[in-house]
């Protein structure tokens, strides 16, 4: 059984940066592929940013290309998000989720194992 423990988040102004980290335990980390969702109130989960096991190949939601980056710690068993020029609408519970299967995936149902989430809110 993997756990996966979000932490990071919290208040940032419009146009400031956050970084959130994802510990994982009780699996071969390097195994994993890795991914970060987002929920908005109201609104469905959506996709952001996914990393391959050896962090050789990343991909991103439209609405965060340029902006997030992703990537990953084998030896920590960490898997992060640098987020910059944050917007409001990027406020959101982040979560970050592990797919046992091979090759990146973008489908929230593709993912085994989640996090319990980390509140990010971009305010002024």
């Amino acid at each position: 059984q993997v756990q996966l423990v979000e932490s990071g988040g919290g208040l940032v102004q419009p146009g400031g940066s956050l970084r959130l980290s994802c510990a994982a335990s009780g699996g071969t980390f390097s195994r994993y592929e890795m991914g970060w969702f987002r929920q908005a109130p109201g609104k469905e989960r959506e996709f952001v940013a996914a990393i391959s096991r050896s962090g050789g190949a990343t991909y991103y939601a439209d609405s965060v290309k340029g902006r997030f980056t992703i990537s990953r710690d084998n030896g920590k068993n960490t898997v992060y998000l640098e987020m910059n020029s944050l917007k409001p609408e990027d406020t959101a519970v982040y979560y970050c989720a592990a797919d046992t299967s091979p090759g990146i995936a973008i489908r929230g149902h593709e993912y085994d194992y989640w996090g319990q989430g980390t509140q990010v809110t971009v305010s002024s």
